[in-house]
């Protein structure tokens, strides 16, 4: 089934990990390309950017990306279906992993604006382990949780839908209104955490980096953390 995609993005479909290519592509495609797998088990895209901005700022797309999915979901499922982003990759199905989000970008420095940026997601739509639903409680897929209904096309389309959103906000008004709608959807915010270090979810940080009390110690982990760095394509 083919997808469609929002104006100013194109998609492409990929038989390899869509992350992984964008990563390689980086050096002839253009900004904007979505590359995506058919798989009917697991939703996977990626998306490929060109930052004008440091990389400390720029890592805040990744924030448009995984709230678009948080309203894909939102908009095609079960309205009992919660759906929960926690810090900084994971994606929590009724409590429960399902999906996780990459980002890697042509250099580490925050201070420096990339050359380009990939930021993947993935999304458990049907189950691909022989365990019996309830053996692993907290991994799970859209299927489990009562969202059958739901196929990967479908997932993809309305994810790109609303990242476009997400992404018009964050180009015109900055990083500070999904800042907030990300806190809203935060798993444990506010409590104990023990990923992806033990502490006190305390907040936020204007860049997206997680604030960690630790007893009387409170540090900030970079949401650059989760860079995957790749040399530029040739």
């Amino acid at each position: 089934m083919p997808v469609d995609f929002p104006p100013l993005l194109t998609g492409r479909a990929v038989a390899d990990d869509p992350f992984e290519v964008a990563c390689v592509a980086a050096g002839e495609a253009d900004p904007g390309t979505v590359f995506y797998s058919p798989d009917p088990d697991r939703m996977r895209a990626a998306i490929l950017l060109a930052p004008e901005v440091p990389l400390r700022e720029a890592a805040g797309v990744s924030f448009a990306v995984s709230l678009g999915l948080n309203d894909a979901v939102g908009a095609l499922a079960p309205p009992e279906v919660g759906v929960h982003l926690e810090w900084p990759d994971r994606i929590r199905v009724n409590g429960a992993r399902a999906g996780r989000l990459r980002m890697a970008a042509s250099t580490a420095d925050p201070e420096v604006e990339p050359e380009w940026l990939a930021v993947g997601v993935e999304l458990a739509v049907r189950s691909q382990s022989s365990d019996a639903p309830g053996l692993t409680p907290d991994e799970t897929c859209l299927h489990e949780e009562g969202c059958g209904e739901i196929g990967t096309p479908d997932l993809i389309e309305a994810w790109a839908r609303h990242m476009m959103n997400w992404l018009h906000i964050y180009l015109t008004d900055g990083f500070s209104e999904l800042h907030e709608e990300w806190r809203a959807k935060a798993h444990r915010l506010g409590g104990a955490v023990e990923y992806p270090e033990p502490g006190t979810f305390v907040g936020l940080d204007e860049w997206g980096g997680m604030i960690l009390k630790d007893g009387d110690a409170t540090r900030i982990l970079p949401l650059t953390r989760m860079m995957e760095v790749r040399c530029s394509p040739a």
